[in-house]
């Protein structure tokens, strides 16, 4: 008998995704707003989802896309979440210049906004680690611990920043959805035991006896 966990799992995934994205659709805050902006806040929304795909893209934890498959569309999809992120900015930008600039110099009085913005900027460094290794720059070890580190910022930043917003996402479809983000991340992390690599590192090459016994 076929199992039912594909259904499971995917059924899980569209229903999180899905409940987010048409909750802030929905929103009546959206009622009058311009275009721009809710194109700018919608694209955030879907960034989210995306920074929730990306681990189980990458831990090979959806059905029908194994590790190393999953891996090819983990790139495809991380330049999606890339262009929703600058969506989002960009349309945020149009709306209302001067709070973006005071958000990218840190001095909003929206304690959002500065995790917002931490967690672009890691967003985008993670991406050019990803090209550096692609283009042999960096070592797979060098490469597994920088991408691990930004992509928790990445997530860190994304949950605050969301949390602390009182939009259009629903308080509730909000939480389940930055807790599905956490869990995702923490599972890949624990599986793919990154971390053991620095635990397991011994002494660089060249360092002294004494140096090793102290």
């Amino acid at each position: 008998m076929q199992s039912p966990r594909p259904v499971i799992v995917w059924s899980a995934l569209a229903l999180i995704a899905g409940t987010a994205i048409i909750v802030a659709a929905t929103s009546p805050l959206l009622a009058w707003r311009g275009p721009v902006y809710v194109l700018a806040g919608l694209a955030g929304v879907i960034a989210m989802v995306l920074v929730l795909i990306q681990p189980l893209l990458a831990g090979g934890y959806l059905p029908g896309l194994p590790a190393r498959r999953g891996r090819q569309v983990h790139a495809v999809v991380g330049m999606g979440l890339l262009t929703a992120v600058v969506i989002h900015v960009a349309g945020l930008w149009i709306t209302s210049p001067p709070d973006v600039v005071d958000a990218l110099l840190f001095v909003s009085p929206t304690p959002f906004s500065a995790w917002g913005v931490v967690a672009m900027w890691a967003l985008f460094a993670a991406a050019v680690c990803a090209a550096l290794y692609r283009r042999r720059r960096i070592g797979p070890r060098v490469w597994r611990l920088a991408h691990t580190a930004l992509v928790s910022v990445v997530v860190l930043g994304s949950i605050v920043h969301a949390l602390l917003i009182e939009g259009t996402m629903g308080q509730a479809s909000k939480i389940v959805l930055c807790l599905a983000v956490a869990a995702a991340l923490a599972k890949v992390v624990f599986d793919l035991r990154t971390w053991r690599l620095v635990v397991r590192r011994g002494p660089s090459p060249g360092t002294s006896e004494r140096t090793r016994s102290s």
